[in-house]
């Protein structure tokens, strides 16, 4: 099986300055206050701050007004994939780990792997033997140590978090101890988000795979809301593959709790694997945002990403992952459906190829 999970990336480069900060951080004569601080110069220079920019000429074509791209192609590994995989390094650079542990198909593990590489920590990980991702060369680059098992990607996650937790690694795997700590990393977006708006949009639409992103997005408009910053917490519309991803798919069905998907009937393609699985692991808290704020799920055809990537490609001079338009999809397919009143209106566009 040829999985790419993504993105066809140039080199990632590490600047001058960045490379002087990771020889800090690594240098053990150095108090580990200066070290820390260092690596939290390489998160503030390298991660986040993403683009929030109109798509004019998708509103035009869409006679939708005021619909704006927040691209997360411009981390560093070019997914948002980097938001939480350094703030999981940074945690467990903080608290003493020398070895931090994951299960990729691609993305997350390069994040993973550059993160850890600056920070001077060992990464293992842990990839399905029957996928091939481009992106195995990118993880080596960074020392990472790579581990094939047998079974899916799910059975990866498993085994991956038990080893961590025998043998004392930092257990950087969705749906863990961390899930908090990963959820309040791309809380962040929401944030990035106001600041440039100054309220929250109508409606934030996102691509989901495990739910981690929606459900930390929504929890930072929570937070502002709560705070006084916003008028209103957006409603959240989310777009997967169809019939392959177990969050939409318990959301259509009417239910309060993620419910696994039988995994002989998911077929993976190039397009769709980014987003497919038979378990979310953290689909209650993205089931529960699409709740709470009065949200949607959508199926979207591989097709529908493919055309939709070539289109944001030419029309507005975005090379996006197809799998990172689903959600955008999904929001332009309930505007076709009730033709949306002008107001703001945010997708995001989570990987560059």
């Amino acid at each position: 099986m040829n999985i790419l999970d993504g993105v066809k990336s140039a080199e990632i480069r590490i600047t001058k300055e960045v490379s002087k900060l990771s020889d800090m951080v690594k240098d053990k004569d150095l108090s580990i206050v200066d070290r820390i601080e260092s690596l939290e110069d390489i998160i503030s220079l390298e991660i986040g701050d993403t683009s929030l920019n109109r798509a004019k000429n998708l509103e035009r074509e869409m006679n939708l007004r005021q619909l704006y791209i927040k691209y997360e192609g411009e981390n560093p590994t070019g997914t948002q994939k980097d938001r939480i995989a350094f703030a999981q390094v940074h945690d467990a650079f903080r608290r003493g780990f020398d070895i931090i542990s994951v299960a990729t198909c691609g993305n997350y593990g390069v994040a993973v792997a550059f993160a850890a590489y600056l920070a001077g920590v060992h990464c293992k990980i842990f990839i399905p033997e029957t996928y091939h991702t481009e992106r195995v060369k990118e993880m080596e680059r960074f020392d990472a140590e790579i581990i094939r098992l047998p079974g899916t990607y799910e059975d990866a996650v498993s085994e991956s978090s038990r080893l961590a937790l025998v043998n004392d690694w930092y257990d950087a795997n969705p749906g863990g101890a961390n899930t908090s700590l990963q959820i309040s990393a791309y809380a962040e977006i929401a944030k990035e988000i106001y600041d440039q708006l100054r309220d929250a949009p109508k409606y934030v639409a996102a691509p989901v795979s495990n739910g981690t992103l929606l459900a930390g997005v929504y929890r930072g408009f929570v937070s502002l809301y709560k705070r006084g910053k916003t008028s209103r917490i957006p409603i959240f519309i989310a777009g997967s593959s169809a019939y392959k991803n177990p969050i939409i798919m318990s959301f259509k069905s009417g239910l309060d709790a993620c419910v696994d998907i039988d995994p002989k009937l998911i077929k993976e393609t190039v397009v769709n694997e980014p987003l497919i699985n038979w378990h979310s692991f953290d689909g209650n808290e993205a089931l529960f945002a699409l709740r709470q704020s009065d949200g949607e799920a959508h199926h979207i055809s591989d097709k529908k990403m493919k055309d939709m990537s070539v289109f944001l490609h030419k029309k507005e001079g975005y090379r996006i992952l197809p799998a990172s338009t689903s959600g955008l999809i999904a929001l332009l397919q309930k505007h076709e459906k009730e033709n949306l009143i002008n107001d703001r209106y945010v997708a995001i566009l989570t990987g560059k190829y």
